[in-house]
């Protein structure tokens, strides 16, 4: 059997993915990065590995082309040997898209980023992400969740009972929790607070990122934060319009590169760089200098490999950029 791999590394998650020829995701990943890329990677490809290996003992599995996207892909695509590296918003359009081809708004919400992309006709029109503040995202939530010693998992389904609206401030995770613990001292149920943090996220995203934009149905909503039925309430009730949960909502971004190695082995017939899933067991690590021979001062990343080193980047010159122009 054909497999394609997409690989999604962001700062709070990693998700690697396997894909038949046919485009059928036959297995997902989806773990924490905890600031350590390279690690996470290697155990995500460690689980899909295995995985893989117990369908049909193996016998007909071939990696045809790996594709990565995220915040981490540069580094990434010199660990593992990529074929085909994309930014987020392309690997999202890509994959909304496939399983809904009229989609006109994605909205994807990461944690610790948020994004709309526009699209007409599967072409990104217009897009946004969110600043450095996380108001707007998954942590924003997690945070507070911690706050009020109550799981992630059961933030959305609390958000459901409330029965009073309690209006929470929601542009900076400072004053929401000044604000959340003031509505707790003046008596306000756990649940009405929790409801009241979902639609303040939604508000924020629709005054940050989304401010402007012409949000437009089929609407689909992506990212770990999909996960959570009370945030997805809060957007219906917000938007007046109904919104579209992907199967596989938490891994779009792999998905996507994964689609776009496919597409792209397909047509050129080349052979993967894939390293292969021995990569697990492999030593990376990385160093850096500041380069001063220049006044530009550039950060140079070194990336090595069992001892040996690999690439080179972060220079704007290109005279350590040994990477290939892979975007």
């Amino acid at each position: 059997m054909k497999i394609h791999l997409g690989i999604d590394v962001g700062s709070v998650s990693t998700n690697v993915i396997a894909m038949d020829d046919n485009y059928n995701i036959l297995h997902t990943t989806y773990i924490r990065t905890y600031g350590n890329p390279l690690k996470s990677v290697q155990d995500g490809l460690k689980i899909i590995g295995e995985r893989l290996s117990k369908d049909n003992n193996n016998n007909n599995n071939k990696i045809i082309g790996v594709g990565v996207t995220g915040s981490a892909r540069y580094l990434i695509a010199a660990m593992v040997g990529a074929d085909v590296v994309k930014n987020e918003i392309t690997a999202h359009a890509i994959a909304a898209t496939h399983f809904y081809p009229d989609a006109c708004t994605i909205i994807e919400i990461g944690g610790q980023d948020s994004k709309i992309i526009l699209l007409d006709k599967g072409i990104v029109t217009d897009f946004a992400m969110n600043n450095v503040c996380a108001a707007g995202t998954g942590s924003f939530l997690d945070q507070q969740s911690t706050r009020l010693g109550i799981p992630i998992e059961n933030f959305g389904e609390r958000a459901l009972e409330s029965t009073n609206e309690v209006r929470i401030a929601g542009r900076c995770t400072v004053f929401a929790e000044s604000d959340m613990v003031h509505k707790q001292q003046l008596g306000y149920t756990i649940n009405d607070i929790i409801n009241g943090l979902c639609e303040a996220l939604v508000r924020n995203y629709f005054s940050t990122v989304a401010k402007g934009k012409n949000i437009r149905e089929p609407i689909i909503f992506q990212g770990g934060v999909a996960a959570n039925v009370g945030i997805i309430r809060a957007f219906k009730n917000y938007l007046k319009k109904d919104i579209q949960i992907p199967e596989h909502y938490n891994v779009m971004g792999a998905i996507g590169a994964a689609i776009l190695v496919k597409d792209n082995i397909g047509k050129t017939s080349a052979k993967t760089k894939f390293k292969g899933f021995e990569i697990k067991d492999f030593t990376f690590k990385t160093t850096s200098f500041t380069c001063k021979d220049c006044a530009n001062n550039c950060e140079v990343v070194e990336f090595w490999q069992n001892g040996k080193r690999i690439a080179m980047f972060g220079d704007k010159c290109g005279k350590y950029n040994n990477m290939l122009n892979l975007e």
